[in-house]
């Protein structure tokens, strides 16, 4: 379906493609689509177990949003070590930005990284950055 929009979208006329795999964490993380950055959203109410339950999808994550911080307060026994901890059991190179749409904490973090990974590709000839979004 990816390849099929593609040849209808001007996608070299953008900066940033993002390809979203909606559904959850069963979905396959192993389909290459072509992407130069894999991303995966997890949120803090989805539980701390996740990553180990689905160690691919993180695996092969060159990222992970954490997001809806801002609800933590309101998880019992739940924290950012303990996802931490969680997450690096199985990424290989632990790379995590907690994130909140209502507050807006992480976003600036998240732009400066796009920002990084396209000056990484235009270095190595790519010129932009296309990230395949996993979200639970």
């Amino acid at each position: 379906m990816v390849h099929h929009a593609l040849h209808h979208f001007p996608w070299r006329e953008v900066d940033y493609l993002f390809i979203e795999n909606v559904g959850n964490l069963v979905c396959p993380a192993v389909y290459d689509l072509g992407q130069a950055q894999n991303v995966v959203a997890l949120s803090v109410t989805e539980g701390v177990d996740k990553p180990l339950k689905y160690p691919v999808m993180f695996q092969k994550a060159d990222l992970v949003l954490l997001t809806k911080v801002d609800l933590l307060q309101h998880l019992e026994g739940v924290s950012l070590g303990a996802y931490a901890d969680s997450l690096a059991r199985v990424m290989p190179r632990l790379r995590v930005l907690e994130i909140s749409a209502r507050t807006g904490r992480g976003v600036g973090d998240l732009l400066a990284w796009l920002e990084e990974q396209a000056g990484t590709g235009a270095e190595a000839g790519a010129g932009r950055v296309d990230a395949h979004v996993r979200s639970g």
